[in-house]
């Protein structure tokens, strides 16, 4: 079939809206079509080439929800009609990684940017004028219709709103995870934020949840520093220096408990900045990504070893999407997740460019484009 979809031809470059030939769905895949993609950040560091893709063209987006339309031949579990969100992170369910519980760091995660199927160098679901075009994670949200594999695909309760519930395919996890479980946020914790997008807000509400008393957000823009505030952070400030400073006057001049940077172009100063906010013992939790390229954090050894510090990285908020996802909006139902909160404006497909624009001026903490 033909449908429509936006793609980098480049890096660095531009998304454009072209149209494209789509594959029926194969054994193990559905064909769905997209009601809602979120405009996460990691898609535009694919853009910038801060991230760097298998193939060009290459189909943006790993944040959606929407309906399937196929399904492929001998795939149980899934039916026309039903209701999915995306992981961008799929999981096979017999790797290490999925069998110990750690989903997120599933093997087949590595094919990520290939823009191919696992199995097959060479087999694609989309193609431009007889080429074939990646599809980011395997699943490409910026498109209107997609054809995807199951181990992507997480069925979901119908009369759960799916502009809501694609935030759970990234952002909501990648950032509540990043408190309960990267930083192990206990109650009466002092924590601070750094970054408030759509991966910091939920960092705020994840530590919320977890019984933080002290929530400390950390961003230069007014509207951000507002925004989570209503997310739940007890303090919300402009600047790094002046969060480890409140934080150590909560906590008789220790620091914060955990520090967990959600910066959207993280670099090794504000993982620096950030180390050095948190208290012996305490974690510093990475979770932003800007250059993967780059190399090096200055941070004193000493400190390192002798404090007892910990630097930990942060993947979709060591998540395992085919459960926290339907436990995410299972809060949702019940008020304790604030979803439609973290959408401020909504986009055409032929305006991903301008969503995009709007997220470098600091307007959105989470841009959404809607399908009609």
């Amino acid at each position: 079939m033909r449908t429509r979809g936006a793609v980098l031809r480049k890096a660095p470059g531009k998304y454009e809206v072209v149209d494209l030939e789509l594959d029926d769905p194969r054994p193990g895949e559905i064909q769905v079509r997209m009601v809602a993609s979120g405009l996460c950040h990691s898609d535009d560091h694919v853009a910038t080439g801060d991230i760097p893709a298998g193939i060009f063209p290459m189909a943006g987006g790993h944040e959606g929800a929407g309906v399937v339309t196929k399904v492929g031949p001998n795939t149980p579990g899934f039916s026309e009609g039903d209701h999915v969100v995306f992981s961008f992170l799929p999981g096979c369910g017999r790797c290490r990684w999925c069998a110990t519980g750690h989903q997120n760091l599933c093997d087949l995660g590595r094919f990520l940017l290939a823009g191919c199927r696992p199995d097959d160098p060479t087999s694609f679901r989309l193609s431009l004028d007889g080429a074939p075009v990646g599809q980011i994670a395997g699943i490409s949200t910026f498109c209107e219709d997609t054809t995807v594999s199951v181990h992507s695909a997480i069925t979901i309760p119908k009369d759960i709103p799916l502009e809501a519930a694609c935030l759970t395919g990234c952002a909501v996890g990648t950032g509540w995870g990043s408190a309960v479980n990267s930083a192990a946020v206990r109650p009466g914790d002092t924590v601070i934020v750094m970054g408030v997008g759509g991966v910091g807000a939920n960092a705020v509400q994840g530590a919320v949840h977890a019984g933080a008393s002290q929530v400390i957000a950390v961003d230069p823009v007014a509207f951000k520093r507002e925004k989570a505030q209503q997310f739940g952070a007890t303090h919300a400030v402009e600047w790094i220096e002046e969060a480890a400073e409140l934080a150590r006057s909560f906590t008789d001049g220790q620091g914060a408990d955990s520090a967990i940077v959600t910066v959207g172009v993280t670099t090794g100063d504000h993982v620096a900045a950030a180390f050095a906010a948190v208290r012996k013992q305490g974690t510093c939790v990475v979770t932003g990504l800007g250059d993967i390229t780059d190399t090096g954090v200055n941070i004193p050894l000493g400190e390192l070893t002798l404090f007892q510090k910990r630097l930990q990285g942060s993947l979709f908020g060591e998540t395992s999407p085919s459960f926290d996802i339907p436990r995410q909006l299972e809060l949702y139902r019940t008020g304790a997740l604030k979803l439609d909160e973290l959408v401020t404006t909504t986009y055409t497909l032929d305006e991903v460019d301008q969503g995009y624009e709007d997220m470098h001026a600091g307007k959105n903490i989470r841009g959404v484009i809607r399908y009609s």
